[in-house]
């Protein structure tokens, strides 16, 4: 019961097994690994292909600009990123070393984040569809990859390539912990392999605190209930706990990993690391039928978002309404046979998603977006391949000629249906590829700026970082609070501010509506630094310039 998938009675003859005595069935062994090796690396190449496509659809802002900032900060030597003031989510062992090696070969450019959207995605996808693999074979594993493939191919344009794709959050932290989850999955029940767990979440957690809820706890919540599952079956505590070594260790895993990456994050800071800037997600049981509406972040990370579209896109979004049905039901299946045979993987990928969404819900993370909880994508993906492919062929011979043979029929309609279903998301993703892309955000704003010789100045979050971006440097605009005019602290440094080391004498206004586009605090603007020398106004922006340094009459 319950026992992992794969170990070393299941693997297939190895390599140095192949010698040359070996029979035609381990060469054809050999020969249909490497073929699935290829496969993955050729669907691999083409998925990057689309995604990039896809996350261009989207343009860059300053959250992904000062990643780049922060990353190339780390290249050139800042390894600690001493004086770095961080999101509540640090990166530091998972995205930011991805962007700084991009970052030898592309540079510091809006294109390299979204070369590095892609590359996430396209791994996220890959071990998700791996992961479903599980530990079937022939026919069952197509289709389990088929399923989980099939669930998380094709992101929504819009929010769903946001927040899949192009935002820097918790979607990369799906990686190493897939990863890990593979590791569980496929490897025998050695010592080494608790110690990698640990060792992996600890990495992690570094990075995100959300692995928590995703990978510590669940696994901890797990192991614990199949100790005690153990237990009840032999009737005695200490045959339970006899039985279930394994899933001791595993339980001791997850409680060393929170261990260590306190540790290490306590370590950084003695150093003169990186500081963090926590968004504290408060309990508000008060705000949760208020806070249910924002569980429509579901359909829009599966891309069943249909609000506000017509025509094909409607009809597709309708379409991945299938997918989310998918994932439910999938869930429906582990709650009823979690103590009766469900894998270890299987059990703690449904507890990871169900939290994930407690999380969003009970708390103020419901706020942030869909990104909070976009692991149950991926996660959902796999459990659902998991859940409901390869036929249960014995339970339907036992049943009878005739019960078969329904079986069979049943699986041939639901075959059928999956090839129509998936049919249409191929063809929603194709229509997607080639919508154009989108024009870099504020570029009219960058260019303008280099063309009137503005070098060093201030303005909105999200009008700052991506115009120093784009200009490579030559211009940069530093971040300022709407309501108070300080510095704002999220992903910066507060030496940008210093008026010893910086001369900045323009601010950046944009009249634009919207979250992301609007930051006009013209009060307070006139209180701290007076009126200016010249008002330049071109679109609905508006560039104010004066004769002193501003970083001297920024409010602290």
């Amino acid at each position: 019961m319950g026992v992992l998938r794969a170990g070393p009675e299941t693997e297939p003859p190895s390599d140095e097994a192949a010698g040359p005595g070996s029979t035609p069935s381990q060469w054809s062994a050999r020969r249909r690994r490497w073929v699935e090796v290829a496969a993955f690396i050729v669907a691999g190449l083409a998925l990057f292909a689309v995604y990039l496509r896809l996350s261009r659809t989207v343009p860059e802002n300053s959250d992904q600009a000062n990643i780049l900032l922060v990353a190339s900060d780390m290249l050139h030597g800042n390894l600690l990123l001493h004086g770095w003031y961080l999101t509540d989510v640090s990166f530091y062992t998972t995205e930011l070393p991805q962007y700084a090696l991009l970052e030898i070969f592309f540079g510091v450019h809006a294109n390299t984040a979204h070369i590095a959207a892609a590359m996430t995605y396209t791994l996220v996808v890959l071990l998700a569809v791996l992961l479903a693999r599980g530990g079937f074979t022939s026919r069952a594993a197509v289709i389990a990859m088929a399923i989980a493939a099939g669930i998380i191919l094709a992101p929504q344009l819009g929010v769903g390539v946001t927040a899949l794709i192009l935002t820097v959050g918790h979607i990369g932290t799906a990686i190493p912990v897939l990863l890990i989850w593979l590791l569980l999955d496929r490897a025998p029940q050695r010592w080494w392999v608790p110690v990698l767990t640990g060792l992996g979440l600890a990495w992690v957690l570094v990075a995100d605190q959300i692995v928590l809820v995703v990978g510590v706890v669940p696994l901890a919540v797990v192991c614990a209930l199949r100790v005690l599952q153990a237990a009840v079956r032999e009737r005695s505590l200490s045959r339970g706990l006899a039985g279930r070594t394994h899933e001791l260790s595993l339980i001791a895993a997850a409680g060393v990993a929170a261990g260590l990456a306190w540790v290490a994050e306590r370590v950084l800071r003695a150093l003169g690391g990186y500081i963090l800037s926590p968004v504290p997600f408060k309990f508000t049981m008060h705000d949760i039928p208020a806070n249910l509406h924002s569980l429509w972040a579901l359909p829009q990370i599966f891309g069943a978002d249909y609000r506000g579209l017509a025509g094909g896109p409607y009809y597709t979004a309708l379409l991945h309404m299938v997918s989310l049905a998918v994932v439910g039901l999938a869930l429906l299946l582990l709650a009823w046979r979690f103590f009766a045979g469900a894998a270890l993987i299987d059990q703690v990928l449904g507890v990871a998603i169900v939290l994930n969404i407690g999380l969003f819900v009970v708390t103020s993370a419901g706020s942030e977006g869909p990104h909070e909880i976009a692991v149950v994508a991926p996660f959902g993906a796999a459990l659902a391949a998991r859940m409901l492919a390869g036929p249960q062929a014995a339970g339907a011979q036992a049943e009878g000629a005739r019960a078969a043979g329904l079986a069979r029929r049943a699986r041939a309609v639901a075959y059928g249906a999956g090839v129509v279903v998936l049919a249409g998301y191929l063809g929603g993703l194709a229509h997607d590829v080639v919508q154009p892309a989108s024009p870099p955000a504020f570029a009219r704003v960058a260019s303008w700026l280099q063309a009137h010789h503005l070098r060093y100045g201030l303005g909105g979050y999200w009008e700052s970082s991506i115009v120093t971006v784009q200009t490579d440097g030559q211009v940069k605009v530093r971040a300022l609070l709407k309501p108070t005019l300080g510095p704002d602290l999220w992903l910066a440094k507060p030496a940008w501010y210093d008026p010893a080391a910086q001369q900045a004498n323009f601010v950046v206004l944009s009249s634009t509506p919207g979250f992301t586009n609007n930051w006009e605090p013209r009060a307070l603007i006139s209180k701290y630094f007076g009126r200016p020398a010249q008002v330049y106004n071109f679109g609905p922006y508006t560039v104010m310039v004066w004769d002193r340094n501003l970083l001297a009459s920024i409010p602290r």
